[in-house]
């Protein structure tokens, strides 16, 4: 495992990521012909040099082939996600003029909350009649009941009427944009009943076509015998990949315990099937060709079952990975476990480059790499003469191992540490497989009436217990830490710790332990720096959220809401919490328009508010439209709920520096505000699709 020579495709591989990964922040086609030019030219040199090795005495500078290849691989992971890019096709949808849109489904329709959404990939433009090749992804929202009936491959004809994303337009706010942009979607469109035209069934992709209509037989299989609807959706998440029905509840009940990637079909869910296939099948090594025929049915049923789960990068890095480990066995093949899996990573990054970005394939690749490199030195840790406790250690180490080496990342992307995450997955092992087993035998058996009832009460009963498991251990005390914030030199800071200790742990060279020592240090001076500016500082932020009114008021790690949204209201949750936990509040109080404030931050009577220093007038249908004796002066003069004024009327009572008007008022107010504020050379800012406004007090 040291010796570099055992894992070539490992080292090949990094200089291909490190190009995916300039690639992915500059995608421009403009780069392309510079990348194509280096490519062949450095391509030449390497053949070239090659050719003459001995004659130019190459070999005594090795090296600099190793140069070359990593340069060759790098500008070819560059290229590909320029390539891949659709923006950078010029038959983009975008870029030409349409009336009309001729798309294609290219995924399952997901119905939730009265809507209809799925992705489809244009086939044509019409305008004046005049139809063109087109091509490109759009994300596609139907509020039409009859739309529930649309299926993949169904092609239909709608208004060019598209939109860009948006993107966040709130501080810590979920980057939808991005994520979108990441599937090659740049374009949404919302319609209502009357506005598309359904032309043809079936257009898309036979194989896929059939591996979706197969899986919701099964899901229908599934509703037939279990009752609750929880256990429905579970069996139907961690059995097929279909994950339409799972409730908020549940997803964050596995979330707070660590246990999310069970409900994400991956490697554990293919080993399970592996090892099955395995006890299953192992008659036919004792024939000549049993050992082929072994090969080929369980390759075959794997890549059967990665078609059922809908293709998820994480079930095709697990069957390609295992696929592998299924032909060096047959072959009797010495296997390093790293070079297959950077096989199988080179494989899919080839397919499709932008799957780097999926979170789901970056932790599914850690955590196998932490149970190859790192379970070995965890599990060296303590020696158990006693069988079982000697196993249930080795369990463990795989989840210690396993959560180490993903913490970064998913502290980075979900901001939260499952304290339990050791007793959840212990507790999750058995049931887990239980589940597995019971539910492909019901979906087999299904048909025979008193076997299909016992495998139905089986698998129900076995995700009924491990919900009530993960949920008693998600209520538990200090059950998860929450809001870690980590900015990108804080990650990788912290993989660098990882890395350098468990190094040192394995070759105790002191220079990787002070390197880590280092690493440590300028982790904590970052973290500290960081919680020292955010408790002294105060500001006031006034939120975009879309039509609802939302001012934090942030004084250390204190804040005061001034919203009409509940702290469970969805908007709230999705634009204002991230921003309280990404600036590190510990208590944080709602207030609505109406109500006053007296507290040694903040003092709100009226529409009038004093913080610190600053002072706010909130304008809107309750504020009198008094003519004052004189100007009040303020600073911000914030306008809400759409009240009939004019900045002529404001101008004559208030004397203020900025003006800012939220998305609660019409459209109307707002043009005609922002043309005033133009027209008088007034600082304003509309936040009805802008970003929001932040404005440091101290």
């Amino acid at each position: 495992m040291t010796h570099k020579g055992e894992i070539p495709v490992v080292i090949l591989l990094i200089p291909f990521l490190l190009g995916l990964a300039i690639g992915m922040q500059l995608m421009s086609a403009a780069y392309l012909p510079v990348l194509a030019i280096a490519f062949v030219c450095l391509a030449l040199v390497f053949v070239v040099l090659n050719l003459n090795y001995q004659r130019l005495v190459i070999y005594k500078a090795r090296w600099i082939g190793g140069l070359l290849m990593g340069a060759i691989l790098f500008s070819a992971g560059w290229i590909s996600v320029i390539s891949y890019n659709e923006l950078n096709n010029r038959h983009h949808f975008s870029k030409t003029q349409a009336q009309y849109l001729a798309v294609s489904i290219n995924n399952e329709p997901q119905f939730k909350n009265g809507l209809v959404r799925f992705t489809a990939t244009i086939r044509q433009s019409i305008n004046n009649r005049q139809t063109a090749d087109a091509n490109g992804t759009l994300l596609l929202t139907l509020k039409d009941s009859d739309a529930i009936a649309l299926q993949y491959g169904d092609e239909l004809l709608i208004p060019a009427s598209y939109t860009p994303v948006d993107p966040p337009f709130n501080p810590a706010e979920f980057n939808y944009k991005k994520y979108l942009v990441h599937q090659n979607i740049y374009y949404q469109l919302f319609l209502f009943p009357g506005q598309y035209k359904l032309l043809k069934h079936d257009t898309g992709n036979p194989f896929i076509a059939y591996a979706l209509k197969l899986r919701q037989q099964m899901v229908v299989l599934f509703r037939q015998k279990l009752h609750d609807p929880n256990a429905i959706a579970v069996a139907s998440t961690l059995i097929l990949g279909y994950k339409a029905d799972l409730s908020n509840d549940v997803l964050q009940a596995y979330s707070k315990t660590g246990t999310i990637h069970v409900l994400s079909v991956s490697g554990a869910h293919v080993a399970i099937i592996y090892l099955l296939m395995q006890w299953m099948l192992s008659f036919l090594n004792r024939y000549k060709y049993g050992r082929l025929l072994k090969m080929a049915i369980m390759i075959l049923l794997i890549s059967y079952y990665a078609m059922l789960t809908g293709f998820s990068p994480a079930v095709c890095r697990a069957a390609v990975m295992i696929s592998m480990v299924i032909i060096g066995n047959t072959f009797v093949r010495h296997i390093n476990m790293l070079n297959i899996l950077a096989i199988s990573a080179l494989l899919l990054l080839l397919y499709n480059p932008f799957f780097i970005t999926d979170v789901g394939f970056q932790l599914s690749y850690l955590s196998v790499v932490g149970l190859i490199v790192l379970q070995p030195v965890v599990y060296g840790w303590f020696q158990f003469k006693n069988k079982w406790a000697d196993k249930l250690w080795a369990l463990c180490s795989v989840s210690i191992a396993a959560q180490v080496i993903t913490f970064p990342l998913s502290a980075y992307y979900f901001h939260q540490f499952p304290v339990y995450f050791l007793l959840s997955n212990l507790l999750i092992i058995i049931p887990t497989m239980v589940i597995m087993y019971s539910g492909i035998a019901y979906l087999l058996l299904a048909w025979v009436p008193w076997l299909s009832n016992a495998l139905a009460w089986i698998l129900e009963k076995s995700i009924l217990l491990m919900n009530k498991a993960l949920s008693i251990i998600e209520h538990t005390p200090f059950a998860s830490i929450n809001k870690i914030w980590f900015t990108t030199t804080e990650y990788l800071l912290t993989y660098a710790l990882i890395i350098s200790l468990f190094y040192f742990l394995y070759d105790k060279k002191t220079w990787v332990l002070k390197f880590g020592i280092g690493c440590l240090f300028l982790l904590c001076v970052s973290i500290s720096v960081k919680r020292y500016r955010a408790d002294t500082s105060s500001s006031v932020a006034f939120l975009n959220l879309r039509k609802n009114t939302g001012i934090v008021f942030k004084n250390g790690d204190k804040a005061v809401v001034l919203t009409n949204l509940a702290d469970t209201d969805k908007n709230y949750k999705y634009s204002i919490q991230p921003y309280l936990d990404s600036c590190k509040i510990s208590h944080a109080e709602l207030y609505t328009l109406n109500r006053g404030i007296s507290k040694n931050f903040i003092r709100k009577q009226g529409g009038f508010i004093q913080f610190n220093h600053q002072k706010i007038l909130v304008f809107d249908k309750q504020m009198p439209n008094l003519q004052l004796s004189e100007k009040l002066k303020t600073d911000y003069l914030y306008i809400t709920g759409n009240p009939y004024i004019n900045l002529d009327l404001i101008n004559k009572n208030y004397d203020y520096q900025t003006l800012v008007v939220d998305g609660s008022n019409s459209t109307r107010l707002i043009e005609q505000l922002e043309q005033q504020a133009k027209k008088k050379r007034i600082n304003y800012s509309i936040l009805k699709r802008n970003i929001s406004l932040i404005a440091v007090s101290n």
